[in-house]
Parts: structure tokens; C-alpha cells; sequence
């Protein structure tokens, strides 16, 4: 059986010199998960180019695959994230971000996470899906827990991005700049 997992690294304050230095190394070992791959790509401080973390969606076959994809990753091993948040996740969209009828680079493009404060939320896709990159719930490693909910959005700004998820019912909501990631074509 195939779970679904959100994986999300963090990036280190100073450490875009290691993760440049690693580039090649990180999408070579992306590049072993083409098959396994929902999503991925940077997230992006203000300024739209200098990245901040890596997000990746995974098809995996347990929690203790997805552990070791996100702690054996290059980038980790050698310090440039600072924390990682791995979770179960559900693909609610039922596809891969290639799939998205948007394409791949009209428009800003956004990672929302909530993390869940209580009663299940947002578990139902939102009326308007046709900005939907990416959406699922966080949930435990044994899937019956939710935690939160992630997305990946198209939007016009960060609010209207943010307002995909019910604001009340998270301890809080990250918006951060995201684009499509892997190699260029």
C-alpha cells in the first residue's frame, strides 16, 4: 500500500551558499522519486528569488520510507535546512502538479500550511478548485489524526492564497512564495 506524505525543509538563514553548492546533488537524488513525485519546488523569500525551503509530495510505501527520503536528502545531511515537518498527507486533487490545468508558470504560485488547532477543518476542497496546484490534510503517521491542512495555489497575492483555508480553525497559517521545482527543461 501507497501513502501520500508532506515533506517540507526548511532552509538554514545563510545557507543559500551550501544549497547552491548542492544543487546537482539535490536533483539528482529528486531524480530517484520522479515515479514517487505529487509536488515539489522551492519556497521563496519576498524578494521571488532567493529560496527559503524545499517542498516535495510523496507516494511512498511507509513512514519509514518517507523519514529516510527526507533525512538521507543531501541537503539535509549536510546542514542546510533547519528543521524538516514530515506528514502523512491526502491527495485530495487526486493528481500530480504536472496535471494542473494552470500550467507551470502563469501567475504567482503559493505553499499555504495551517496547523490544525483542534476539530478537523477544511477536509471538504474548497468551492473554487481551479487555483488548486495541491491539496490534502496533514494527518498522523497512522493517517487517522488530522494535524492541519497544505496546499499549493495559484493567486493573484498572499491573501487571497491564505483564504483557501478557514482561518479560525488553525493555530496559524504560513503563506510562503512557492514555484515549481526540478530541473529545468
Amino acid at each position: 500500500m501507497v501513502m501520500e506524505f508532506f515533506c517540507y525543509h526548511r532552509d538554514r538563514p545563510g545557507s543559500l551558499p551550501l544549497r547552491d553548492e548542492l544543487l546537482e546533488e539535490h536533483w539528482s537524488y529528486m531524480d530517484r522519486y520522479e515515479k514517487e513525485m505529487i509536488a515539489r519546488g522551492p519556497t521563496l523569500a519576498d524578494d521571488g528569488d532567493t529560496p527559503t525551503g524545499s517542498v516535495h509530495i510523496v507516494d511512498l510505501p511507509d513512514a519509514a520510507a518517507a523519514r529516510a527520503f527526507a533525512f538521507d536528502e543531501p541537503n539535509y545531511q549536510a546542514g542546510v535546512y533547519r528543521d524538516v515537518l514530515l506528514r502523512r498527507w491526502r491527495n485530495m486533487l487526486g493528481r500530480t502538479m504536472w496535471e494542473f490545468p494552470g500550467g507551470r508558470t502563469d501567475g504567482n504560485r503559493y505553499l499555504v500550511l495551517g496547523l490544525g488547532a483542534g476539530q478537523d477543518a477544511d477536509l471538504n476542497l474548497p468551492p473554487d478548485q481551479d487555483e488548486l496546484i495541491a491539496y490534502g490534510p496533514l494527518l498522523s503517521d497512522d493517517g487517522t489524526a488530522w494535524l492541519g491542512t497544505a496546499a499549493l495555489v495559484r493567486a493573484p497575492d498572499p491573501d487571497t492564497a491564505r483564504a483557501v483555508l478557514t482561518p479560525d480553525r488553525y493555530d496559524g497559517i504560513e503563506v510562503h512564495n512557492w514555484w515549481f521545482g526540478g530541473r529545468s527543461s
